[in-house]
């Protein structure tokens, strides 16, 4: 199969959401003619979709083993294929593949989004309304008649063909790198990384959709510069991550890193710069508590999904790069611009966000395929739960009024939120550079040995990792001693 996804991913809706597969039974002119229509057009700005003939569906999901077709059908839906497509106006040409699943004969028809919306199709094939022509758009998992409003917005959807399915005329062919894209193809098990052999760049560059025009001026477009070129800022001025760690509350003291080169390549190298230099895990044995406690102070997982939200929404369009400022006490991810409207800072509360625009169609797809991000609104709810999950304060999402910016917040885990020292809790840890006994450290303060007293004065000082105990395993031992650990050691030499 010679599409640049894994075929059953995406007949399983792994990849690709339900909504921009439909499965054909059998072959049926007419419908699939409306269905091509449909995804050509691609209302949500999706990408357009996948017809999968041969296969029965059963409330929107596939029925396998497969019905399959027939081999001799084959060339002769291919061609009917073609035939229709004369029909749609203007004049819409997909990719056709067929292909051997669980040992039946398909047909994949790959529909991506139109660069000359809006499309129509006639009514019918019929002799008498082949002339009635009506646009077509999908609406959930059916390929329906436009209505007056879905008209109006494929009106205003015409005049703009998203940024990173534009032709790049600045760029060549060769900008885009045979060995990047064969290293995508096999990662993402696509059957097209077993046909590279026998297709020439031209022909291997069409079928991915990175590249578009006639023959004689083929030109790569956005998306495929974006991935698969060695340097997508020569094109793109803003498409590159910067980091930059806090060591002081001034800002005087700071640690920064860029990541420049294909998009999933800048995406995964800072995320591993983060979980080397960012994340951190404190174990701390707890007085009266036999199991040690764990935490995290920013759980991989939000981290991940909010700068691959990043890398996915900004506008490459704009010369601002993402920025990852990490503080004493968050993690901020800004992109420019915002999301677009009808999202506003409103909508970015609710627990459940419905986005009816993307603004990187393609991207998204490429980045779904190789599992960095995943279906339309998962992002935020799962940093939601992430950050729940750690028992970190819940993510913060903003932007102005205009939506010109995107700005993800992390908050810190409130166990590593620097005590405060107050008068008593710096005697207690000056006290005891030799290990002391409970009695003997509230009494250097001045106070009794209530129990009161140690929770108050002692025991946040242990929890914070500041004080150690001379028996961790034991903690109410009468033998136990209290003696200030290296953090707290630390702490006092900041303090002096």
């Amino acid at each position: 199969m010679s599409l640049p996804i894994n075929l059953s991913n995406l007949i399983h809706g792994k990849t690709i959401e339900s909504e921009r597969i439909e499965f054909k039974k059998g072959w049926n002119p007419e419908t699939t003619m409306h269905s091509i229509c449909a995804f050509a057009n691609d209302l949500n700005n999706w990408g357009g979709g996948y017809i999968v003939v041969g296969i029965d569906q059963k409330n929107g999901k596939p029925v396998l083993p497969p019905f399959g077709l027939k081999e001799n059908q084959i060339d002769k839906i291919q061609r009917k294929i073609t035939e229709l497509c004369y029909l749609i106006n203007p004049n819409y040409t997909p990719v056709i593949e067929p292909d051997i699943y669980q040992r039946k004969m398909i047909i994949i028809i790959w529909v991506p989004g139109g660069d000359n919306r809006p499309y129509d199709a006639p009514i019918s094939l019929g002799k008498k309304k082949k002339s009635m022509r009506v646009q077509w758009v999908r609406k959930g998992p059916s390929t329906v008649r436009a209505s007056t409003e879905d008209k109006r917005r494929l009106m205003e959807l015409a005049s703009k063909v998203p940024f990173d399915d534009r032709v790049n005329h600045k760029g060549a062919l060769e900008d885009l790198k045979l060995n990047e894209i064969k290293s995508y193809l096999k990662e993402v098990k696509s059957d097209l990384f077993d046909q590279l052999d026998e297709l020439s760049q031209e022909k291997l560059f069409r079928k991915m959709n990175i590249a578009k025009g006639p023959d004689e001026y083929l030109k790569p477009v956005n998306v495929g510069l974006l991935m698969f070129s060695e340097n997508p800022d020569v094109f793109f001025r803003g498409a590159e991550i910067e980091i930059v760690i806090y060591k002081d509350e001034v800002g005087d003291n700071f640690l920064e890193k860029s990541f420049q080169g294909p998009l999933h390549y800048q995406l995964r190298n800072a995320l591993q710069f983060i979980e080397a230099n960012v994340i951190k895990t404190k174990t701390r044995k707890v007085p009266f508590q036999a199991e040690a406690l764990r935490f995290i102070n920013y759980p991989f997982e939000a981290v991940e999904e909010a700068l691959a939200n990043a890398v996915y929404h900004k506008s490459y369009e704009h010369q601002s790069c993402i920025e990852i400022n990490v503080r004493l006490d968050r993690l901020e991810i800004l992109s420019i611009p915002g999301p677009l409207p009808p999202l506003d800072n409103k909508m970015l509360k609710r627990p459940r966000i419905v986005a009816r625009d993307y603004r990187n169609r393609r991207i998204g797809d490429f980045l779904k395929e190789l599992r960095l991000t995943e279906g339309r609104g998962t992002g935020i709810p799962k940093m939601r739960l992430s950050m729940k999950k750690n028992g970190s304060p819940i993510p913060m999402f903003e932007t102005d009024d205009n939506n010109t910016y995107f700005l993800s917040t992390l908050l810190i885990h409130p166990e590593f939120v620097d005590l405060i020292l107050d008068e008593y809790k710096v005697s207690v840890l000056q006290y005891c550079v030799q290990p002391r006994t409970r009695k003997e450290v509230l009494e250097k303060i001045g106070l009794s040995s209530h129990y009161g007293n140690f929770r108050r004065h002692v025991l946040p000082l242990v929890q914070s990792g500041y004080l150690d105990l001379t028996l961790p395993e034991i903690p109410t031992s009468r033998k136990q001693r209290y003696v200030v650990s290296e953090e707290g050691s630390n702490k006092l030499r900041s303090i002096a």
